[in-house]
């Protein structure tokens, strides 16, 4: 098996949906919902990624290299279309992160996203929203007083600095808070009950 074909086919599922992503950042169009050639490109790229993943186990650094094995975690954490994907993926991660091979920073980041799309309150405070002043910030928190100390262990910064960085990207990238958030928010609650994140 060639684990560096791989590597590239993997690479190759990030550059695609980072590309996509900067057409539709250009035009303007990040903040209104969830796009569709976005969402098709996502669940193509998670039944990719499966293929393979189901060919080497999850595509951990010392099989496929850093870079192939962050662009596996970044094609996982936007496969939000499909649930039973991304939980089988914690697991697999969570298993590599155990015997360091993968970083311990994206279990982290894909934790709290299955969290905030299951309706729960996340643990690492690692996925922003619009609150309902049109400002940035952390979707729900489980604990906020251990929150700072849980993203310590895992090598993130504090929340407070996250919150400033995700804000000066925002500005960054044009993006601005949704012009209907009670629309957009009834949309998402839909959109998650479509595709089996909440009955």
């Amino acid at each position: 098996m060639n684990f560096n074909d791989i590597a590239d086919k993997i690479i190759g599922l990030k550059t695609r949906d980072l590309q996509l992503r900067t057409k539709l950042m250009e035009e303007g169009k990040l903040s209104d919902g969830y796009d569709k050639a976005m969402e098709k490109l996502h669940n193509s790229n998670a039944e990719k990624l499966d293929e393979i993943i189901n060919n080497i186990g999850y595509p951990t650094i010392d099989k496929v290299g850093k870079e192939a094995s962050e662009a596996a975690w970044l094609v996982i954490q936007h496969a939000i279309g499909q649930p039973s994907f991304m939980k089988k993926c914690m697991i697999l991660m969570e298993n590599a992160v155990y015997e360091n091979k993968a970083d311990p920073k994206n279990l982290a980041y894909l934790t709290d996203r299955i969290a905030v799309l299951e309706g729960r309150p996340q643990l690492y405070g690692t996925q922003f929203d619009w609150d309902e002043n049109g400002k940035l910030s952390p979707n729900p928190l489980e604990d906020y007083v251990m929150v700072n100390q849980r993203r310590k262990s895992v090598g993130l910064n504090s929340l407070e600095e996250q919150t400033q960085i995700m804000s000066t990207l925002a500005n960054r990238e044009n993006q601005s808070p949704p012009q209907d958030s009670q629309k957009k928010k009834q949309d998402f609650e839909e959109w998650k009950k479509r595709v089996g994140w909440t009955k």
